[in-house]
């Protein structure tokens, strides 16, 4: 999955969106950062970190960080937070022509990326039947075994998924499927969304039911990521109307 192996460092500061530094090997690096937006509640001070590194001499960053940890830096064996949302498509991609994504879609015999339908871009079309979008929320990040890091802004998340589950169930052709995908690149639990006021926004609700009926289905992947590769955890459907808000 990546060209050579990726290189721990350790973050020390995040300065803007775009950059992050990285101590490794004695020395302070400047990174990428593939993610612009906010990442959980995470203060970028003291994080271990997996970066790619760069040979194009014309960059200005060393490297790109593809992955974060919430292990203490002195742990051997860390568990990794892909960030790059960049490269979630290309790992969708990789694992639908592998064959592994079958209990979802089926055989593949054509894919097709970034296909126009109406005034909108879908990630994938599959056999000329499917339309399938990859959303990788970073936001909202619910890792398991790490509570303190899931972010309060779960509701506003939720609306920019909904947002996308509703274009697509809006320009899906009669007789094809659409599939929204929730691509999380760790180890996350089943995606459920719950408002402070412990009441569901109507117009939310009513999104949902509207997509269903559509036929636009929700599904939910993990991802594995360490220094080589990535690998697949899990991935299952989604009953975002009966079990995903509440």
């Amino acid at each position: 999955m990546f060209g050579e192996a990726l290189v721990e460092g350790l973050i020390t500061s995040r300065p803007n969106r775009f950059i992050m530094n990285v101590q490794m090997g004695g020395e302070s690096r400047r990174c990428h950062c593939p993610t612009t937006g906010r990442i959980g509640n995470i203060d970028f001070k003291n994080i271990p970190c997996l970066v790619e590194k760069s040979d194009d001499q014309n960059r200005s960053t060393w490297g790109t960080v593809e992955a974060i940890s919430l292990d203490p830096a002195s742990e051997d064996s860390k568990s990794w937070i892909g960030i790059d949302q960049g490269r979630a498509n290309d790992i969708v991609m990789f694992f639908i022509q592998s064959g592994q994504l079958k209990n979802m879609i089926g055989a593949v015999n054509t894919v097709k990326r970034e296909v126009k339908i109406g005034e909108s871009r879908i990630d994938f079309l599959i056999n000329d039947d499917i339309l399938l979008e990859v959303k990788t929320p970073l936001h909202l990040l619910v890792v398991k075994g790490y509570p303190d890091h899931s972010s309060t802004e779960g509701f506003s998340s939720f609306e920019r998924t909904m947002r996308h589950f509703t274009e697509i169930s809006e320009h899906i052709p009669e007789g094809m499927r659409g599939i929204v995908l929730l691509c999380h690149i760790f180890d996350a639990p089943r995606f459920k969304v719950q408002q402070s006021n412990g009441k569901m926004a109507e117009e939310m609700k009513e999104a949902v039911r509207k997509a269903t009926e559509k036929g636009v289905e929700n599904w939910q992947i993990n991802f594995q990521l360490d220094r080589t590769g990535v690998r697949i955890l899990d991935f299952f459907k989604l009953d975002l109307f009966n079990e995903g808000i509440q």
